[in-house]
């Protein structure tokens, strides 16, 4: 993809939405994206109508972005995302969130529902991504760098920003909730893994794993956004149980966890500091 490409997105969002410049986009993860209601609604746009975006084929996952009040800040609403496991290369992945750091995002959080790995997690925890592995070959920065979008080599010692984690913790104690603290593996899907991968990934230091997220984060790390990532613990992962695995605990979890999520993003949005440089 050129800066043309991008350039189009963003102008036709900037004229559906009357020039809204976003201080946030905000990613919405399978069964997370019932988010958005509790945000003041500006201009909703389909990612059918928006160039470059296209529809996500995973269910949960509703394919609007959603232009947002909450207090004095501005926030681009993703409902649902695409997948390395719909076929879709990791350009198309992250072309929406390269879009909206275009128009002015200059901060970026990211939900997804996960399987639990750590023996001290359980269905319904949420967990505070402080780190994540990736082990899958192929990257959103592969190939010729866009340099007007970022550096060849980005640095990815602080991809989720610390003092917007510090903000998290602050905003989940006001709330009197629990929130777990861990490291996310990013594989690509779509099958569930194995026993014997689960053992692995623990051996490797990961919490829990999941299919989504990291290529943003790398994009967002590229762009120079400030990132803070959560992780609904929807189920537990191959082996830790010895239940089979399905997609409807998947989005029962999301069901089951929807109030809670949305307190604690609300919280975290009133503690961030948009002024303040991190």
């Amino acid at each position: 993809m050129k800066r043309d490409d991008f350039a189009e997105a963003a102008g036709f969002l900037s004229g559906m939405t009357g020039g809204l410049r976003p201080d946030i986009a905000l990613i919405l993860g399978t069964g997370l994206g019932e988010l958005a209601q509790n945000l003041e609604t500006l201009c909703t746009v389909p990612y059918a109508r928006i160039p470059g975006f296209a529809s996500p084929g995973a269910p949960g996952h509703a394919g609007n972005l959603i232009f947002c009040r909450q207090g004095d800040r501005t926030l681009a609403v993703m409902q649902g995302r695409h997948h390395y496991y719909e076929g879709r290369s990791m350009e198309e992945i992250v072309f929406p969130l390269r879009v909206l750091g275009m128009l002015g995002a200059g901060m970026l959080i990211v939900t997804n529902a996960s399987g639990g790995i750590n023996l001290d997690f359980k269905p319904g925890d949420i967990m505070l991504i402080e780190d994540h592995i990736k082990f899958a070959p192929d990257s959103p920065l592969r190939g010729e760098n866009l340099d007007f979008l970022g550096p060849r080599f980005p640095d990815m010692t602080y991809a989720y920003t610390p003092e917007l984690q510090e903000a998290a913790l602050r905003a989940a104690r006001k709330l009197g909730m629990q929130l777990k603290r861990g490291v996310y593996m990013y594989m690509t899907g779509p099958q569930y893994e194995t026993p014997a991968e689960i053992r692995a990934i623990r051996a490797l230091g990961a919490d829990c794993v999941g299919m989504s997220t990291v290529p943003e984060v790398i994009a967002a790390s590229h762009m120079g956004m400030n990132t803070l990532g959560f992780s609904l613990i929807s189920n537990a992962a191959a082996g830790v149980t010895g239940n089979r695995l399905t997609q409807e605990e998947v989005f029962e979890a999301g069901e089951a966890a929807k109030e809670k999520f949305t307190a604690l993003i609300v919280e975290v949005l009133k503690e961030i500091d948009i002024g303040h440089t991190f």
